[in-house]
């Protein structure tokens, strides 16, 4: 018997609330306890803060971390203390967030978008291989949705043309590749604390890296382009005052806590989805290898096959999931390059090359991946219990016997 779809008015396949930020009274006496103390700043007061940088270091075994504002500008960081030139080409795949582009336009360098992999929606590693030219000086892959790229083949190749590897790992707090932390593993590890990620203090940034001059370097442009052991009024390079507050540290510090268990919760939560979701026509999750030791889920996708739908659209059926109560999404509406940003060449005083030209850039798994495939269920709802993931699968078994 076909039940009624939530969007048409009948009850829906999944009733509970997924709350975001997880947090307790804890977090809110940490923080009340720093408002109390007057001490709010960085660095005068910064006790908090390089705490927090330690912890969070030592977390993702890295040497160093280095707290900022947010992951856009972690990325600027990164890409500036690697040493990039105006035209320097930076590879990056079109199917992510604007700033991982953006940043690379705002440090005077060239995004070169290649495509993804139609398994992963991961950068690939053979598009990045063909993309390089004289110019290349960077790749930056990101770990889509908290899915580990393919760091062994992008590590070759950086090696074999002297490239350096920016992780743009946002989406991936805590995820695993061959058991070593995600951000470890390239030059640096870029994060986000923005309030949808999986570790957050409403906003905020961090960068990682073992390399001493890269990090003595990023941490100068994080400090208004100070160095350790100089002068509060000598500024040695050209950063800016990109510094975290002591209550945002101390929030990320209780955060952190939590994090190994959640995503742990999110890794076996997205493994019994992959389970559900194999046993269904018209659905099918991303592939993850046995490389992929952790996955946090920051978003569980899989793809859609309208032929399994009665031809029902992507949108229409992602709109419907969302309706059922499913916290879901059907994704970025289309590839970074279609962007105005890219395609009107609005990079204004950026020392951008004339003859760089957008609007031919084509990456057919990108365009599908945005026009057709790609449903995203959100990470928060990858807290829920094992009930709740079958709900998931009833919600979409409800619209297929609806619409078919």
């Amino acid at each position: 018997m076909k039940e009624k779809l939530a969007i048409n008015g009948g009850p829906k396949a999944v009733n509970k609330e997924f709350l975001w930020p997880v947090y307790d009274a804890s977090d809110v006496n940490a923080v009340t306890e720093i408002v109390q103390s007057g001490k709010w700043g960085n660095p005068d007061c910064a006790d908090e803060v390089a705490k927090f940088e330690q912890e969070f270091a030592a977390y993702c075994g890295s040497k160093y971390a280095i707290t900022c504002v947010n992951g856009s500008v972690s990325l600027r960081l990164a890409l500036i203390a690697c040493g990039v030139k105006p035209g320097d080409e930076i590879i990056v795949p079109p199917y992510t967030f604007i700033t991982t582009a953006s940043s690379v336009i705002e440090c005077n360098c060239v995004p070169v978008f290649v495509d993804i992999d139609p398994d992963t929606y991961n950068i690939s590693p053979e598009a990045i291989e063909a993309a390089i030219t004289v110019r290349t000086k960077a790749i930056i892959p990101v770990h889509f949705g908290g899915l580990a790229c393919d760091m062994d083949a992008i590590m070759d190749i950086a090696k074999r043309h002297g490239l350096r590897v920016i992780e743009d790992a946002a989406h991936a707090h805590g995820a695993e590749y061959k058991s070593k932390k995600l951000g470890s593993i390239g030059d640096v590890g870029s994060f986000s604390f923005q309030s949808s990620k999986n570790l957050t203090s409403g906003e905020g940034g961090i960068v990682i890296t073992d390399d001493d001059a890269l990090y003595a370097m990023m941490r100068s442009l994080r400090n208004v382009g100070r160095i350790e052991g100089g002068q509060w009024y000598d500024h040695y390079n050209p950063g800016c005052n990109y510094r975290i507050t002591q209550m945002q540290a101390v929030l990320l510090s209780r955060q952190l806590k939590r994090l190994e268990a959640q995503t742990k919760k999110r890794n076996d939560n997205g493994l019994y989805l992959n389970q559900l979701f194999w046993d269904m026509n018209g659905v099918t999750p991303l592939s993850r290898s046995e490389a992929i030791t952790l996955h946090c889920y920051h978003i569980y996708i899989f793809k859609y096959d309208p032929t399994a739908f009665g031809g029902l659209s992507r949108n229409d059926f992602a709109a419907m999931l969302s309706a059922e109560g499913v916290p879901s999404f059907k994704g970025y509406p289309h590839p970074l390059y279609k962007q105005p940003l890219f395609q009107n060449k609005n990079f204004m005083c950026y020392a951008i090359p004339d003859h760089v030209d957008y609007s031919h850039v084509y990456c057919p798994v990108a365009e599908q991946a945005c026009a057709n495939d790609a449903v995203w269920i959100l990470q928060h709802a990858m807290l829920g219990e094992k009930e709740d993931m079958e709900a998931f699968a009833h919600a979409i078994l409800k619209i297929q016997r609806a619409v078919s």
